[in-house]
């Protein structure tokens, strides 16, 4: 119970800071509207069933591009928001405060960006219904269940790579040219914009080795086609897989970036 009140207290305190900025939400909320109406006209311009690559996924380019922003949403929210967190603490002082608490490093990176996660999934929810609603976006026979797996094992999967990012940023005081890279890459790669198999196959490979691309495959698949389970089980293995790589490592090196940042008497340092 302490563990989730001290959850509860992290995301309060992050719903208390961004609500003091009205504004802000109001321009997220347009700029959804922006992008989605872009994407429409575009697909327009593509027709419906005229991509062959599209096929796998229904056809449509519209609701192919519509989950892929959607969704990677939480990858983004993975591998940015623990260093955001991490940066924004040193710059309030409020980090050294933290780490000298009883609570455990783990649970310090793992709740600092628990809001992010929640606006996240807020976002997806206005992706889906404004797609549904205004555009017919059809996902009434999905896979749920399938659906669910890939988006708590993405999150997992990229949270790994987001706490090695705010390893990076608790040792050297600025952001990681690292995650920014590999945030490009996967973009890139990843299959967000169009379909992977449009790519040259020597980087269709190069996206096997990144979760980004097994996380929208499964997701299309269980939103788009209803794919059984036993279709999106080879998306699963491989977000398992990276899961239980990049996780442990995430950690030991965040553990390390604090033991360094404390030997150096640098956490009050930005």
């Amino acid at each position: 119970m302490s563990v989730l009140r001290k959850a509860l207290a992290f995301v309060k305190r992050d719903v208390t800071e961004e609500s003091s900025y009205k504004l802000a939400f109001l321009l997220h909320i347009s700029g959804i509207f922006f992008q989605i109406f872009a994407f429409f006209f575009l697909s327009k311009l593509i027709g419906k069933g005229t991509v062959p690559s599209l096929k796998p996924y229904g056809g449509d380019y519209f609701s192919f591009v519509l989950v892929g922003i959607a969704f990677a949403g939480y990858h983004l929210a993975a591998l940015s928001g623990f260093a955001s967190s991490i940066r924004e603490a040193q710059v309030k002082g409020t980090l050294e405060a933290v780490l000298l608490t009883q609570t455990g490093i783990r649970t310090i990176v793992l709740c600092s960006s628990l809001y992010r996660f929640i606006w996240t999934s807020l976002t997806i929810v206005v992706y889906l219904l404004i797609g549904a609603i205004l555009f017919g976006v059809m996902i009434g026979g999905a896979n749920l269940l399938g659906a669910l797996l890939v988006l708590v094992l993405t999150i997992a999967s990229s949270s790994g790579l987001g706490i090695i990012s705010a390893s990076f940023v608790m040792v050297f005081k600025r952001g990681d040219p690292l995650a920014f890279a590999f945030s490009g890459a996967s973009f890139l790669l990843g299959g967000v914009y169009y379909p992977i198999a449009v790519l040259p196959h020597g980087l269709q490979r190069v996206s096997y080795f990144l979760p980004l691309r097994h996380s929208l495959e499964g997701m299309r698949l269980s939103l788009l086609k209803g794919a059984p389970m036993k279709v999106i089980i080879p998306n699963l293995i491989a977000l398992v897989g990276f899961t239980v790589i990049l996780v442990p490592i995430g950690l030991m090196c965040f553990q390390y970036a604090v033991k360094r940042a404390k030997m150096d008497g640098s956490l009050t340092h930005y």
